[in-house]
């Protein structure tokens, strides 16, 4: 059953095969080449990242971005990334600081955008106010696309978007679709420890205080009760050190910790924290960069684990291109089959 539809109105057909039949406009939405409200440094500030999405879910009237290949043929495979913000941000923010939608063309993707409803006293994903409108987003791009098409499903969720990802991704309607969780500074499983001056500084723009001794509430080292593919991607400033080893390469038997070539981007990311920029930890202007990758080969069942930490950058500077290119490479080469029922 449909649950959510496009306010424009459905231009959805049926083949003789009993898959979509796809326009060039999806439920109503636009495709445009190049992606449409895309914006760089500080000129998204306020009006295009103000805009919270060129479709709207039905049943709670709520905006989000949804991002796919203008030149889709039915029954076209894709890779569907539900592309989620952190603590403090929105989605077209999001949609910047891991620019997928650049590369929906290129790699066959489709990627819903959305914002988190609670803005008091910080803009925050949460279950009782978010968790349907995902569910909704979700079976819309099934609805949309046709679940036969949507070859492998990802949640990407940069900090607390990061960590409600990991909340969400074995709950009862999720751990059955998602093939993958991609963490942006949003947590590992076997957790590479945060600094102890992490998060955003103060006002005079000195370092936050030290958190105090203890466990740190932004580990969680309780493995995941279901299957899926990780990627952990981190600034180097964010963490004391990245583990050697991973409990999720463990459980799918991958081989020992390689180190890939070296990332090398001569071009920045799109956006940054504009109002705090400044404290390396939370992060500087959006530059070029390089980023170090490891990856744990030979995973069981054709799963990907990887790390990848992007030097000398902090939690907020935008991803980079070719970085971003080679982590949806990344998801589109890992696992998928979950939405057919193959997992």
């Amino acid at each position: 059953m449909k649950t959510l539809q496009i306010a424009l109105g459905a231009a959805l057909g049926v083949l003789a095969t009993g898959g979509p039949a796809l326009a060039r406009d999806v439920g109503g939405v636009a495709c445009t080449t190049p992606q449409p409200v895309r914006c760089e440094g500080t000129a998204c500030v306020p009006g295009p990242l103000a805009d919270l999405g060129n479709a709207t879910d039905a049943k709670t009237g709520r905006k989000f971005w949804l991002d796919y290949p203008c030149d889709l043929k039915p029954g076209e495979k894709v890779t569907f990334i539900l592309n989620l913000h952190g603590a403090g941000s929105v989605g077209n923010w999001q949609r910047h600081y891991f620019p997928a939608s650049d590369y929906v063309q290129k790699h066959r993707l489709v990627v819903a955008t959305p914002t988190a409803a609670t803005a008091t006293p910080v803009r925050r994903w949460d279950g009782a106010a978010d968790d349907a409108h995902l569910q909704n987003i979700t079976d819309f791009v099934f609805d949309s696309f046709g679940k036969a098409n949507v070859k492998s499903m990802w949640l990407a969720g940069h900090s607390q978007g990061g960590f409600t990802s990991r909340r969400i991704v074995c709950s009862d309607y999720f751990k059955g679709k998602v093939d993958g969780w991609l963490s942006l500074s949003g947590g590992r499983i076997g957790q590479a420890p945060f600094v102890k001056q992490f998060g955003p500084p103060k006002a005079d723009g000195s370092p936050p205080d030290p958190r105090p001794a203890g466990p740190n509430p932004m580990a969680n080292d309780t493995p995941p009760a279901c299957d899926f593919s990780h990627i952990f991607a981190v600034g180097q400033w964010e963490i004391d050190s990245l583990p050697e080893t991973s409990p999720w390469a463990t459980k799918y038997g991958c081989g020992a910790r390689i180190r890939e070539k070296d990332i090398v981007d001569d071009k920045p990311g799109h956006v940054w924290d504009f109002s705090r920029a400044g404290y390396k930890v939370w992060g500087m202007k959006a530059g070029p960069g390089k980023s170090e990758v490891y990856v744990y080969p030979k995973c069981r069942d054709g799963r990907v684990v990887a790390d990848v930490v992007r030097m000398d950058k902090g939690h907020t500077e935008g991803l980079e291109p070719k970085v971003t290119e080679a982590l949806v490479k990344m998801i589109v080469g890992a696992k998928g089959g979950k939405v057919q029922g193959g997992d």
